[in-house]
């Protein structure tokens, strides 16, 4: 009884282990590295075209823009998202100073 409640539960995971959507191609990083070794888009995980040149340097390999990259990037080679209103990754606010003096609310300034 033991064996085919464990073989249930394997085959249960593998289907819904089948049924998770896989992302084709990278949408957070600018920059992919194309060659022999990296065939079309496969290895986009480069933010910026000095990374990807770095890891490309003294093998077969190019960076090239990512064109589904959905963020926003600083360097001017990567390619933006066609739709500059609508971006779907918003840069981060900066975190407020968590050492930074609280404000005295006690305090008050006449006129």
């Amino acid at each position: 009884m033991r064996d085919v409640l464990l073989a249930a539960l394997a085959a249960a995971g593998l289907v819904v282990a089948a049924h998770v959507p896989a992302q084709a191609v990278g949408v957070r990083h600018a920059f992919c590295l194309q060659g022999d070794e990296f065939p079309g888009l496969s290895n986009c995980t480069f933010d910026s075209y000095a990374q990807c040149r770095a890891t490309a340097s003294g093998r077969r390999l190019d960076c090239v823009a990512n064109p589904y990259f959905a963020g926003v990037s600083n360097d001017p080679r990567a390619t933006p998202y066609p739709y500059p209103h609508r971006q779907r990754i918003k840069p981060r606010p900066p975190q407020p100073n968590p050492f930074a003096p609280l404000p005295n609310l006690f305090e008050f300034e006449e006129d």
